[in-house]
């Protein structure tokens, strides 16, 4: 940087106020002001990097296999796969394999009567192969009790319909299973459900148990039904207020067997709800109160309205006479 002097007019012709400066100072950059110290010139030249400007007219066509080879690898390109593939991920099994067949009457026959103690005696026959599903869920979860279970089942239980009220979506996936989430929110739109849970008239208990694998050996989902007796209060509403099923002040005695899965080779694996078994022989459910709108007498053609305005007019000369009469 160097200082470049002007000089300026005469004083006798500036203004009066640029008549006191005499001499006006400014600063200059030329080339020969730069600093340039040769010690730095390897450091300069090292901050230039020659890049090898791709040539975009070039043809994959016109390479060969192994040029072309050579140029992904220079690159560092993946070379492309002839087939398409997709990460895709099982949290779930989309049924109940070998479903619990709940006895027919169960939770009405007494143990001391034929039919309660054949039933007794069919489930010692059915209880061999759940004894090796629970020692397999115990390979993978060693703190595994089925009385334990049961009672944590119905915490669960509880929690998913308590949420189902709500209808809190979110929170109902971590408890639900992807299998049985879409049966449950089915037709809940506008509706209010109004649900309790009294007490349990027997306690909880693990009747089945099972385990397969999907796809692989080393993927193994766990299933445990669970029988459930107990006393609750259902009532659903529809969106104008209007009773559909059930009753607020009713409780109801309810026999269940629900399905609860887990994916056994997941570490982070939790107990889910997956299904309600309901047997054959159970009697149809009556159907529901369905409320629907109902318009006003629509209008009668034109018709009609002529042949009773005809009707009319003769029949008023018949009441003039009986009058007259």
């Amino acid at each position: 940087v160097g200082l470049k002097f002007l000089q300026l007019p005469q004083a006798g012709f500036l203004a009066p106020c640029l008549q006191n400066a005499a001499i006006q100072q400014s600063q200059v950059r030329h080339r020969r002001t730069k600093h340039f110290d040769p010690k730095w010139k390897r450091l300069r030249k090292e901050k230039y990097v020659k890049v090898d400007i791709p040539n975009l007219n070039e043809k994959a066509e016109e390479f060969s296999q192994e040029q072309m080879k050579t140029r992904m690898k220079e690159r560092g390109i993946l070379p492309p796969r002839p087939w398409m593939e997709r990460p895709f991920h099982i949290s779930c099994t989309g049924g109940v394999f070998e479903a619990y067949v709940p006895p027919e009457g169960d939770g009405k026959m007494s143990a001391v009567s034929k039919e309660g103690a054949k039933q007794k005696f069919e489930l010692l026959e059915k209880k061999t192969k759940s004894m090796m599903a629970v020692r397999k869920i115990r390979s993978f979860d060693d703190d595994f009790e089925p009385p334990e279970f049961a009672a944590q089942a119905q915490e669960i239980y509880i929690q998913a319909h308590n949420l189902l009220m709500e209808k809190s979506k979110y929170k109902l996936r971590e408890i639900v299973t992807e299998r049985a989430y879409p049966e449950l929110m089915h037709n809940v739109n506008d509706k209010t459900i109004r649900w309790r849970f009294i007490k349990s008239l027997e306690p909880p208990r693990v009747v089945h148990a099972r385990c397969t694998d999907v796809i692989s050996k080393d993927n193994i989902f766990g299933q445990v039904t669970v029988r459930f007796h107990t006393q609750q209060v259902l009532a659903i509403y529809d969106r104008f207020g209007r009773l559909m099923h059930g009753s607020e002040l009713v409780e109801k005695d309810c026999l269940e067997y629900v399905v609860f899965e887990k994916h056994l080779s997941n570490e982070y694996g939790v107990w889910r709800l997956h299904e309600k078994i309901i047997p054959d022989w159970m009697p149809p459910k009556a159907p529901a109160y369905i409320t629907y709108r109902v318009d006003d007498e629509p209008p009668a053609p034109m018709e009609e309205q002529s042949s009773k305005e005809v009707t009319a007019a003769e029949a008023e000369p018949e009441k003039v006479a009986t009058a007259s009469a």
